[in-house]
């Protein structure tokens, strides 16, 4: 395999493990092959990604961050999931097209990436048409992101927080806003805004947090007055407190109407556009999330 040497002094990601994950899973949780906890046609995803039928979701198991409250944490955490070959992972690829998977999308995909260049350029040669895309929190690296440009269709990256104190506190990670600018920056390189009559670009995803721990007015000021304001965001408001954010002082709760109402006000002023959801946060489901346009 073309980028093998990743998996065996593996520095994908911002942490920089290390580790030889011929040997031991790294700080992620990944060993050596590709591991996948679910494959499925999801239509929660934002509009662009699901379409009608829903997008080809491939939820691939570890991650670099820590989330306390993280609602994937059985297959991001503990390990959950599947290890396959490569021939499995290029198939379960195809099978998701033929089943009408509007895109391709994959979800924490960097300690999995040397398998996921190695399937993407294999099915290039065979005209796989669904458009990729790149499911990521943006704790990334800009030379990882660097391998995979001319493969990713669609980057679909989180701002969770503009202070990297509270990304510490609540992902484990010291560095988390620093690393996602550049890696923003990187990606809105490749592919530019999302523009639908291409199906292609970058769509920032911002999740609302209880006490602006999420830095969410900071985080839109970023797309309007540094990236992009025609970069679209998304808007979400399916915050829960799970996990060690249970019973703690400034996520220990859902979000109210009012955050999330002064949220969008703010995204309105500066102009930007996007998606938001309802503020129905009891019934957000993984299949049933109520997306609108925002609009003037």
């Amino acid at each position: 395999m073309r980028l093998e040497k990743y998996l065996t002094d593996c520095r994908l990601c911002p942490r920089e493990c290390g580790v030889d994950r011929r040997q031991k899973t790294g700080i992620c949780g990944v060993g050596y092959l590709p591991k996948v906890s679910n494959i499925v046609l999801h239509k929660g995803e934002e509009p662009p990604i699901s379409g009608k039928d829903g997008a080809g979701a491939v939820f691939f198991s570890g991650c670099p961050m820590k989330c306390v409250y993280c609602q994937n944490m059985g297959f991001s955490q503990r390990g959950v999931g599947r290890e396959i070959e490569l021939d499995e992972l290029i198939h379960a690829f195809k099978v998701l097209e033929q089943e009408g998977a509007y895109t391709l999308d994959l979800v924490t995909p960097t300690p999995h990436l040397p398998w996921i260049v190695e399937a993407l350029e294999k099915l290039e040669k065979e005209s796989f048409s669904l458009p990729v895309v790149y499911n990521t929190s943006s704790y990334e690296k800009v030379e990882t992101l660097r391998r995979l440009e001319g493969l990713v269709d669609i980057y679909l990256a989180d701002i969770r927080y503009t202070d990297s104190g509270y990304g510490l506190m609540y992902s484990k990670v010291p560095d988390y806003w620093e690393s996602a600018k550049k890696a923003i920056f990187e990606m809105y390189r490749q592919v530019g805004p999302y523009r639908e009559d291409m199906r292609k670009g970058l769509i920032i995803r911002i999740l609302v947090l209880p006490n602006n721990v999420s830095g969410h007015e900071r985080a839109l000021e970023f797309v309007a007055y540094q990236l992009d304001p025609s970069v679209p965001v998304s808007l979400m408001s399916q915050y829960l407190p799970h996990f060690g954010a249970k019973r703690d002082p400034l996520i220990g709760r859902k979000i109210t109407v009012d955050e999330y109402e002064k949220a969008l006000e703010k995204m309105l002023e500066l102009g930007l556009e996007g998606w938001y959801q309802t503020d129905e946060v009891e019934r957000v489901t993984a299949r049933g999330v109520n997306w609108r346009l925002v609009e003037d």
